[in-house]
């Protein structure tokens, strides 16, 4: 996979395949003609882009995701810790809950997870 960012318009762009998956390409253009005010071309061009990072597919003109919204975030979070925080889970809660108070229904989600891993 070629790079895990996307800036804003290909965020954009990315939750309308997401949203409506798989779709036709000439459905694809029709909607980003409507909600992003795109012409054919710039759909295309935006699409292969993607498709070259490895996070969609346009086979037989049908567009699906090669990665899920949910499986990108990870991936996306996955390389922020290694690059930020050398790999370090617990460096980046310390540094994430040095900012921001983690509420009573947070720790239990947090501690349930925790005691699922244990349990494998």
């Amino acid at each position: 996979m070629e790079e895990l960012r996307l800036g804003a318009v290909e965020g954009q762009f990315a939750d309308i395949i997401w949203q409506n998956e798989p779709i036709p390409s000439g459905e694809l253009v029709k909607v980003c003609e409507q909600k992003l005010e795109w012409k054919k071309s710039t759909t295309y061009t935006m699409l292969k882009r993607l498709c070259e990072r490895g996070i969609f597919k346009n086979e037989n003109g049908v567009v699906s995701s090669v990665l899920t919204k949910e499986e990108f975030g990870a991936a996306q979070s996955e390389k922020i810790i290694e690059n930020t925080f050398k790999g370090s889970l617990p460096a980046f809660i310390a540094a994430f809950t040095s900012r921001k108070k983690l509420s009573a229904k947070d720790v239990e989600e947090i501690q349930k997870m925790i005691d699922a891993i244990k349990g494998e």
